[in-house]
């Protein structure tokens, strides 16, 4: 999708609005592969969907931000793996 004559950053943050705003579904795919690929992408997407959370009717943007908070969070069973090693762990007395 071009966007505004935006040729030094494939996805800014303009770009990536206008993605989600009016992108159609190769667009939005070429995003998702970005996203997937550059975790800097994904975090632009993220940064994008928060001015728009509070709007309830911009679902495009709902739906971005729960994908991209769900690649940006955590393995959770690796950090209970942590947690649980770490709880185990013997302490020196001296």
């Amino acid at each position: 999708m071009l966007h505004r004559h935006l040729t030094h950053q494939q996805f800014a943050l303009a770009a990536i609005d206008d993605v989600i705003a009016r992108g159609k579904r190769p667009d939005c795919a070429a995003l998702r592969r970005a996203a997937l690929a550059d975790r800097a992408t994904l975090e632009k997407v993220l940064r994008v969907c928060q001015a728009h959370v509070a709007d309830p009717y911009a679902q495009r943007y709902h739906f971005w931000k729960q994908y991209a908070e769900r690649d940006t969070l955590p393995d959770w069973e690796q950090v209970l793996a942590a947690a649980a090693h770490l709880q185990c762990a013997p302490i020196a007395l001296s």
